[in-house]
């Protein structure tokens, strides 16, 4: 089923949740809407599960305004971060509670109910579980149980809030991978928040950012990834470094330090920030007339297949990350306190409004 939002709008007291958001989440995909604490995420999914009720705009479902639709009628499966799993029934009740509290006419026999909560519990690949109760169950095993249940009354759009937010990273790996997966096979039109860019980079067809009620962008995860709309964007998904300066005329100007800045042609006399990626920087020896920054190695944490070093400017004082291959650091022999030189491979500047 496809969604979509039109110009919601949500607020609560004085504080705007949804700043007249409008977005389509296209049939049989996964969508991750992704951004900080606060930024509106799950208010917009509590709004097109029916759960809570927008103040203006329309939610659309296969092209019908459901905006007025009880929670029932969308024919949503929910899965919280938290499971919501009956304690006193055991893992087979659980996933049967909502093919047994569904209206009598369209309620299915005993038998039909045990077949599907079997076919679903393997689904998951939990059918060995099935007499156990939740609190005998792992964190990883409970949150799958949610998904069965969520998934046995054969929802058109799968709604999932955080649904590993409460795991360790090690369980939260596993099960988005497994999740993938399960939507490979299924193929229901699923909305997933989170605030773990990784997460959603790893897992979505599509990522939506959002901001302070707003959207920043949309796209598929490499999309949004390697082409920021907006240095919020930027910041959000991974580590970067900035280098403030002044704009002019397609350069950029930092400390001393020239970058181009394509699309900046116009700019006269402006400020900038130019953004970098930790892996973007080629690090090297500093020779008698290299060109790039001039930086001293303060300390590198070479463990893993990835060398992260930890750089001070000579100009300025700020503190630059750079991640090098692991060969490439043994190669070069790099000991703290060393000069080296930083080039940038590819730099993106914004004009810097904050300034």
């Amino acid at each position: 089923m496809a969604i979509e939002v039109k110009n919601i709008t949500k607020r609560f007291g004085d504080f705007v949740g949804l700043n007249d958001v409008s977005l389509s989440f296209p049939s049989g995909e996964l969508t991750a809407l992704l951004g900080p604490s606060g930024c509106g995420k799950t208010t917009l999914l509590r709004i097109i599960a029916g759960l809570e009720q927008a103040d203006s705009g329309q939610v659309l479902l296969d092209g019908e305004d459901a905006s007025a639709q009880h929670v029932r009628e969308r024919q949503v499966g929910f899965v919280f971060q938290h499971y919501a799993l009956f304690k006193h029934m055991t893992v087979f009740e659980n996933i049967a509670f909502g093919l047994r509290v569904k209206p009598r006419a369209s309620r299915p026999g005993e038998a039909a109910i045990r077949q599907k909560v079997m076919q679903l519990l393997e689904l998951v690949q939990l059918d060995w579980l099935a007499d156990r109760y939740p609190p005998q169950l792992s964190g990883g095993q409970r949150q799958r149980i949610a998904l069965a249940r969520a998934l046995a009354v054969e929802p058109r759009v799968l709604l999932l809030d955080e649904p590993f937010g409460a795991l360790d990273a090690k369980v939260r790996k596993e099960l988005r991978r497994w999740l993938r997966r399960l939507h490979d096979d299924l193929h229901v039109t699923s909305i997933f928040v989170t605030h773990d860019q990784e997460e959603a980079l790893e897992v979505a067809d599509q990522v939506v950012l959002m901001n302070k009620g707003r959207v920043e962008q949309i796209g598929a995860p490499a999309e949004v990834y390697n082409h920021p709309a907006s240095p919020f964007v930027y910041g959000f998904l991974g580590h970067v470094n900035l280098f403030h300066g002044r704009l002019h005329e397609g350069v950029l100007d930092a400390g001393g330090v020239t970058f181009d800045a394509p699309g900046h042609g116009e700019a006269q006399h402006a400020q900038g920030v130019g953004f970098v990626r930790p892996h973007e920087l080629d690090v090297d020896r500093y020779s008698p007339g290299a060109t790039g920054i001039v930086v001293q190695l303060r300390r590198a944490h070479a463990i893993g297949p990835l060398a992260q070093l930890d750089l001070e400017r000579d100009d300025n004082g700020q503190m630059i990350e750079a991640v090098i291959p692991n060969e490439r650091f043994a190669a070069l022999g790099l000991r703290e306190g060393e000069t080296l030189v930083v080039k940038p491979r590819r730099l993106q500047v914004f004009v810097d409004h904050a300034s």
